[in-house]
């Protein structure tokens, strides 16, 4: 009750501009909401694609490492005092990443096959790691697992694929230590990297990229396009309440302080519109009524 009595006693710019108000407000909250939505989608499909290109060169090193580089070097293998890592598919791929690594803008770039016993201890998988690899392990149909990760660096996006064994002839090294090449025993030790299984998963291949820049460009994308339409709207209402002003409210004005000459008896006076618009018609209606009053008094003088 008391807020259409406070309604009632507002004016007509007053209700019109608590009319926009509440538009604004709501378009602009559901405005904003829209758009960190698709800004936040847009962002993580962004480094979502970054990550999928580093995999797919991660793979494509792996694979040329398995296909070209092994047939070459295998036969070394056994009879080189020194073991060559170039034979390891994980090796090489560690070796390019780390070369792309090099440059600044991508030095929070990272990648790593975490595997539960590796032969290299550097490619001991942490705890988060270790839950990628046994969900791979318990989720056989499970091939890409993807998510947001805080490292030291920063957070980061990350993909993960399964490495399973599916080669025998990478079993020669993984086997048993007596079945392991020489040079492979004088450079790791024979305390890790054995008992791997045909078809076994062992490791999950992770690339991770950086998404807090992502993000907050995406941030500041928001709050610039959520300012210019902030600055639009309170444009249009300026305008609008300018010609509301001038073309609405102030003839309304002027009629009003003419009825209320008229009603204390000046018959003089005249409601002056040259617009054809509803305004001048009610201008239009209020002369025929003030000639209308005029003759109703004259007549009732006359009869007096």
């Amino acid at each position: 009750m008391l807020n259409n009595i406070t309604l009632k006693n507002l004016k007509i710019g007053a209700k019109f501009n608590l009319f926009l108000i509440l538009v604004f407000i709501v378009s602009i909250l559901g405005s904003g909401v829209a758009l960190s939505s698709v800004l936040q989608r847009r962002a993580q499909n962004e480094v979502a694609s970054q990550a999928q290109i580093l995999i797919q060169m991660v793979n494509a090193v792996r694979n040329y490492t398995q296909n070209r580089i092994i047939p070459l070097l295998e036969p070394q293998v056994d009879t080189n005092p020194t073991f060559i890592a170039e034979v390891v598919p994980t090796f090489s791929s560690k070796e390019v990443f780390e070369n792309f690594r090099k440059k600044p803008e991508y030095r929070n770039f990272f990648h790593k096959d975490a595997t539960l016993n590796p032969t290299n201890l550097a490619d001991k998988a942490d705890s988060f790691e270790t839950q990628l690899v046994e969900r791979f392990r318990n989720e056989p149909n499970t091939l890409e697992i993807t998510g947001f990760r805080t490292l030291s660096e920063g957070e980061v996006f990350y993909i993960a694929q399964p490495l399973k064994i599916t080669q025998q002839q990478c079993l020669q090294c993984h086997t048993t230590p007596d079945q392991a090449p020489k040079s492979q025993l004088a450079t790791y030790g024979s305390e890790n990297g054995f008992g791997w299984q045909l078809n076994q998963i062992v490791s999950a291949q992770i690339v991770s990229v950086p998404s807090q820049d992502i993000f907050a460009n995406a941030h500041r994308t928001w709050i610039l396009i959520m300012g210019l339409l902030i600055a639009i709207f309170a444009i249009v209402v300026l305008l609008i309440n300018f010609l509301i002003n001038k073309y609405v409210i102030q003839r309304i004005r002027r009629i009003e302080k003419i009825a209320q000459k008229v009603s204390i008896g000046d018959v003089g006076a005249d409601f002056e519109e040259s617009s054809n618009d509803e305004i001048g018609g009610l201008a239009e209606a209020f002369n025929r009524m003030k000639a209308s009053l005029k003759i109703a008094m004259e007549m009732l003088n006359n009869q007096g």
